[in-house]
């Protein structure tokens, strides 16, 4: 998986990741300002009210995240596809089948990029936030044939063909051709024609839809999470002090 996720980043703005949580950053830089004590100043009588403070500010900022938008459970499957989460990672899987023989496993990014794009109406101003998730769709026959891998973007609502990969499962080979870039103009015709055969096995604008639902949800839970963990470092940190 992350031999592809990094080719994928070069081609979008700054992570999403950052984008979602800057609010949540600016909330709790505040504690910074209790960093500031007095050097002569025994370190016992700055060390509790220190780590009271974060801890308050991580408690309300985890209140906070439950009640403006509470998690659900991670779906388990979608359509002819399970769903495997990885909890505390970036990612996660799909796994499905199509006809008797070809497997098909999807490694799915949370969101790792955004474009900016004008506000739809004559009178809108400014710009809305789109998000892009990346995914590879791998594709197998079983032992003998090569594999088809496809470098896609998950746009929310449609789904784009970056590259196609062949890969031969038996035998290596150093600096492989990988094919053009289907995003190309001239390349919008076996672009359609790829898209179709992805169609097919279930690959398409739908679970785009999903997948945007998902990683939205999952995005919830790894930061509600994230600050449960910092919160009980700092807590166990604070009882060792004491």
């Amino acid at each position: 998986m992350a031999r592809f996720i990094p080719t994928a980043q070069r081609a979008f703005v700054s992570a999403a990741s950052k984008t979602l949580t800057n609010s949540i950053q600016s909330r709790i830089a505040s504690a910074s300002s209790l960093l500031q004590f007095n050097p002569y100043a025994t370190s016992q009588t700055h060390k509790s009210p220190f780590t009271a403070n974060i801890i308050r500010i991580l408690s309300n900022e985890i209140e906070y995240q439950h009640d403006y938008a509470p998690p659900h459970q991670p779906a388990t499957s979608f359509n002819s596809f399970t769903v495997r989460d990885r909890p505390g990672e970036k990612w996660m899987t799909m796994r499905g089948k199509y006809g008797e023989y070809e497997e098909i496993k999807i490694e799915v990014t949370m969101f790792d990029g955004c474009v900016f794009v004008p506000k739809p109406g004559e009178d809108s101003t400014g710009e809305n936030v789109v998000l892009h998730i990346s995914l590879l769709v791998d594709i197998s026959k079983g032992q003998g044939y090569p594999d088809m891998e496809f470098l896609c973007s998950a746009w929310p609502d449609h789904l784009e063909i970056q590259k196609v990969y062949l890969l031969n499962r038996d035998k290596t080979i150093i600096n492989p051709y990988m094919g053009r870039d289907l995003r190309r103009k001239k390349n919008r015709k076996l672009q359609r024609t790829l898209g179709d055969y992805l169609e097919e096995r279930g690959v398409n604008n739908e679970l785009c839809v999903f997948l945007h639902d998902y990683m939205m949800n999952k995005d919830r839970i790894e930061l509600i999470q994230w600050l449960g963990n910092v919160k009980s470092i700092v807590e166990k940190w604070n009882q060792v002090c004491l």
